[in-house]
């Protein structure tokens, strides 16, 4: 084996099983030597054999499957074609990503598999009512987000909305913001950057998406109990579309068909007591806000505010005010 082509002999083998190969589907012998021959390594079977127990020695999970004749693949991989799936279902149905972005994280991922796997992987999945963003500034964003925590550094941009014309404009008319960032949160299919303005002594939130200019400052970032201590966990139930501001402590009665829904957005183990066989009273922690309200609404008559009563009034005044535009 004084060749160059010879001397690659076991990874060619490894790349073979790798890329062609898996539980279902295994090479023979006879296909393993046809293969090395077409990248110029010639092999005979005995030194087949050698060559896949030193892979197996390596650590390859490289199995004889009961097929005639006999063939070998690599039957265990880091992701099971079951978790490859899950993977790319999450990409193809995300919101942030671009279908560019997703098309290209999809093959990553179904690289990741046997060849026989990869049509599969690559199939889109229809997810009903899913828009995708239009830019890709998400992906550097995050980085730079990530990399601001690391070096605990303050970050700056400028944060966009959307006019009538669909048209982006600048807050607080185009100035800077300057933020000690907390924590990203992916929630509802976009990501969020909490931050703690030093100002207000709150936790803002920010689409990322509508950032622009993100970038690094040399100002450090702000240091307290506040950010020490701050629950990201918490911060997300409690918080609707991540609409910031102060909590209230909230009794809410439920009906028994939308406690269903209560769990899902606070958890199982949320405070609650059973009233009867048909209501119950559910103990929240929320920030008031009108996504908040709208939430409440798509109950009906299933969910009500007990307690604060000058919640309730003013969710009742959020109830009146729209109905007052159908009349």
């Amino acid at each position: 084996m004084g060749s160059e082509h010879q001397k690659l002999k076991l990874l060619y083998l490894m790349q073979m099983l790798y890329e062609q190969t898996d539980e279902a589907h295994g090479l023979t012998t006879p296909e393993l030597i046809e293969g090395l021959a077409e990248r110029g390594v010639d092999a005979e079977r005995k030194s087949i054999y050698r060559d896949l127990e030193t892979l197996r020695s390596f650590g390859l999970a490289i199995e004889k499957l009961p097929t005639r004749p006999v063939s070998y693949a690599l039957a265990s991989r880091t992701f099971s074609a079951a978790e490859l799936m899950l993977l790319v279902d999450a990409v193809q149905s995300s919101r942030f990503l671009t279908r560019r972005m997703a098309n290209r994280l999809v093959g990553g991922i179904a690289s990741l598999g046997s060849c026989h796997q990869e049509q599969a992987l690559s199939r889109n999945v229809h997810v009903e009512g899913r828009i995708t963003m239009q830019n890709e500034s998400v992906f550097h964003h995050v980085s730079t987000i990530h990399e601001a925590l690391r070096q605990r550094r303050q970050v700056a941009f400028r944060y966009v909305k959307h006019d009538v014309h669909k048209r982006p404009v600048a807050q607080k008319d185009g100035r800077l913001y300057r933020e000690t960032p907390v924590r990203l949160i992916y929630s509802e299919g976009c990501y969020y950057l909490i931050a703690y303005n030093e100002k207000h002594e709150s936790f803002p939130a920010y689409r990322v998406d509508r950032m622009q200019g993100l970038r690094l400052t040399d100002t450090p970032a702000v240091r307290n109990t506040a950010i020490a201590t701050f629950d990201a966990d918490a911060y997300s139930a409690r918080t609707f579309s991540m609409f910031g501001g102060a909590t209230r402590r909230v009794t809410l009665l439920v009906e028994e068909p939308v406690m269903s829904a209560m769990l899902d957005r606070f958890g199982k183990d949320v405070e609650s007591a059973a009233i009867d066989e048909r209501w119950a009273r559910v103990y929240v922690t929320v920030t008031p806000s009108p996504v908040f309200f709208g939430w409440l609404a798509q109950f009906g008559r299933g969910v009500r505010i007990e307690a604060p009563s000058d919640l309730a009034t003013e969710y009742a005044a959020y109830l009146r005010d729209i109905l007052e535009d159908y009349t």
